[in-house]
């Protein structure tokens, strides 16, 4: 309930805010340019034109004709951008570092058990909820998608501190994020099956059964809720749907078969140059000027985008234009054809030749596709809330109408060729440009995430296009292949290795043949391992090894002689323990003893008393012997989410092996430097 009407209030809100770039609404300031002229009687030709509705240079000048009218639009366009992109970054800048970027690589490794402490706060919820609205209608190439996941996942795990059954287990809240993450999918794209497919595929390590129904629920409420705000106007969940249900043929599998190789290469590109600019910015001194990059991406943004009406408008829009099937009425540029036939039966019109408009719109699709291509890649990764859905869908959508054009005008000039012949007659409607905008998206979104199922399905629910799955699944299958045969990895798991967190990678086999003792700490000349011992340790000594060392949590031992194991206990508990137990417990000095077991012997009457921390161990600390295959250990990692494993022989503590020792040891055996796994 609660994501869904963030969802329809950031709809809402980016959309009267991208207008207002434009213009303003006379009728009250709080309408954008759609709802500002449903009430005006205009004709249908200048639908876009009412008088309620006055650009910048209409309300300062008086006119909106001439050059310097054009120059002032021009100028307060740019300005607005600047505004928007700017407070976006300071206040992320200000209030929540963590609310940049899209918060997909970061979820998937709090998922596999990571802690990031404060990625999913209220202070990032609503910093991030703001600077979206902020940054999507400040014209930069990004969207709303993948931004809308990780606020999901704040309000999930806000709620989970409310209940006291998820506040105290891990486990449970992280199938609640899992559920989270369905949910922001199926709001971002009105897709709740497609949102549960892109938790179970993309995001979630481990995904029990009852975790899919109940993921299912939540996307269906999340969906239901963003449908009763109904924030398009239009009682669809997303500003793009598609309506056409003509039969495609089997040789237009070539085009999409094109298609797919064209979004892998685009993906694989992506991906590359992406990961280049971002590491430039870590290791540079690009990283300390955030704002200053994102003012000069802004501005040249909205400079190159002005005067190019596709890429002017809100990429949502684009791409719902270049989705669009051309019927008698349309009014866009896309659809200027030649109409020289005489019968209008319903809306199904037979291939026209192009007119002027269309030609136009070809070259002003190409300036956009090379201009979306390229700015996408440094604004992904800036200090902004951005998603890649979006623009990546909206290169796949140019190339495909560009393309879906040309078959179209090949087929209406040449049906008596034998490709055509068989099904292309005269006059007949057999190419569907739309159709191709469609999997080209889908091809494009496909190379850069490297989504299968989940993609398909979430176009298809995008565009209620049954018919369509299979041109869909060609596409995203070749961009796939395409894409992997170039670089192994896609844009979120790139992100993870070049932020160094540690993630186990749950999809590719770990097949050599070392043991538990070759990967555990400490190795042959390392200090023993810091232990603490169940009843012979006093409150000093475990401040001392609290002091001098950083880890998160030891190992309890029966006696530093035997070293037999008893539990484990964490650090932050010890902290919290000793601490409580001076100041409310009477006789708790440096030299009290610790007992961490059942029953403590009687004491001589002169000693201090004895601090009990029974309480706080772990008696079932995850053990593994030192002669277990790395491959189970690392199996056990990747089911169970842990972040440390204790080493034992014979019942005797050996060593641990914690995530990292893991991802070190495999970074080892794949021949590349162990310490060049930076984990910040």
């Amino acid at each position: 309930l609660s994501l869904g009407s963030l969802a329809g209030l950031i709809d809402i809100s980016a959309h009267w805010m991208t207008d207002l770039k434009e213009g303003v609404c006379l009728a009250g300031f709080w309408f954008n340019h759609e709802h500002c002229c449903w009430k005006s009687n205009t004709t249908f030709t200048d639908r876009d034109v009412c008088p309620e509705w006055k650009s910048w240079s209409q309300l300062i000048l008086g006119h909106g004709e001439g050059a310097f009218a054009y120059i002032l639009n021009y100028f307060m366009y740019v300005i607005w951008a600047l505004m928007f992109s700017l407070l976006a970054v300071l206040l992320v800048k200000g209030f929540a570092p963590y609310a940049c970027g899209s918060g997909i690589p970061e979820i998937k490794t709090i998922l596999s058990g990571f802690i990031i402490r404060g990625y999913l706060g209220k202070w990032t919820l609503i910093i991030k909820t703001i600077t979206l609205v902020l940054a999507v209608s400040s014209g930069l190439s990004l969207g709303k998608e993948g931004p809308l996941v990780h606020v999901a996942c704040c309000c999930g795990n806000i709620l989970c501190h409310l209940f006291t059954k998820y506040r105290k287990n891990e486990a449970k809240r992280r199938e609640v994020l899992s559920a989270a993450a369905a949910a922001g999918v199926s709001v971002a794209f009105g897709a709740p099956i497609g949102g549960v497919l892109f938790s179970l595929e993309e995001v979630s390590y481990y995904f029990p059964l009852k975790t899919l129904w109940r993921s299912f629920f939540a996307a269906l409420v999340a969906a239901f809720t963003l449908r009763s705000i109904n924030p398009f106007g239009n009682s669809r969940l997303v500003l793009f749907y598609v309506e056409f249900h003509m039969p495609w043929h089997l040789l237009e599998l070539v085009p999409f078969i094109l298609l797919g190789i064209f979004g892998g290469l685009w993906g694989a590109f992506f991906i590359r140059s992406n990961i280049a600019w971002c590491r430039r910015r870590k290791t540079t001194k690009l990283g300390k000027y955030p704002v200053l990059e994102v003012f000069v991406v802004t501005a040249i943004t909205a400079v190159l985008a002005f005067p190019n009406e596709y890429t002017r408008m809100s990429t949502s829009e684009l791409i719902s234009e270049l989705f669009n099937d051309c019927g008698i009425l349309d009014s866009s540029k896309l659809c200027e054809y030649v109409n020289d036939f005489n019968s209008t039966k319903g809306d199904d019109l037979p291939d026209r030749a192009a007119g002027p408009g269309v030609y136009t719109a070809m070259w002003q699709l190409a300036l956009a596709l090379i201009m979306k291509a390229f700015i996408t890649i440094f604004t992904f990764g800036m200090k902004v809330p951005s998603g890649l859905f979006i623009p990546s869908m909206a290169v796949g959508a140019i190339a495909g109408r560009m393309l879906g054009v040309a078959v179209e005008q090949l087929a209406f000039y040449h049906h008596d060729w034998a490709i055509f012949s068989g099904w292309c007659s005269q006059g007949a409607d057999c190419i569907t440009p739309g159709l191709y905008a469609m999997v080209g998206a889908a091809a494009c979104l496909g190379g850069v995430t490297r989504m299968t199922v989940s993609l398909v399905v979430i176009m298809f629910e995008l565009t209620g296009g049954l018919e369509y799955i299979v041109p869909l699944m060609a596409a995203a299958m070749t961009s796939k292949w395409v894409a992997d045969a170039i670089g192994r990895e896609g844009i979120y798991d790139a992100h993870i290795r070049l932020n160094g967190y540690p993630f186990l990678e749950a999809k590719e086999e770990f097949s050599h043949k070392t043991l538990a003792m070759d990967v555990m700490r400490p190795r042959r000349n390392d200090p023993p391992l810091t232990v603490i011992t169940q009843d012979s340790m006093t409150v000093e000594d475990v401040e001392t090894i609290i002091n001098d060392t950083t880890y998160s949590g030891y190992p309890v031992v029966v006696s530093r002689e035997s070293q037999r194991l008893v539990g484990f206990v964490l650090r932050r508990d010890l902290i919290i323990s000793i601490e409580n137990a001076r100041k409310k417990q009477d006789g708790i000095v440096s030299t009290s003893i610790i007992y961490f077991t059942d029953h403590s012997p009687p004491l001589p009457p002169s000693s201090p008393s004895m601090l009990k921390l029974r309480s706080i161990l772990d008696l079932s600390p995850f053990t593994v012997t030192d002669q277990t295959p790395m491959e189970i250990v690392v199996d056990i990692f990747r089911k169970l989410g842990l972040r440390q494993c204790l080493v034992t022989h014979n019942g005797k503590l050996l060593g641990i092996i914690t995530k990292k020792d893991i991802l070190k040891h495999i970074a080892q055996l794949a021949n590349q430097d162990p310490d060049s796994i930076l984990f910040n």
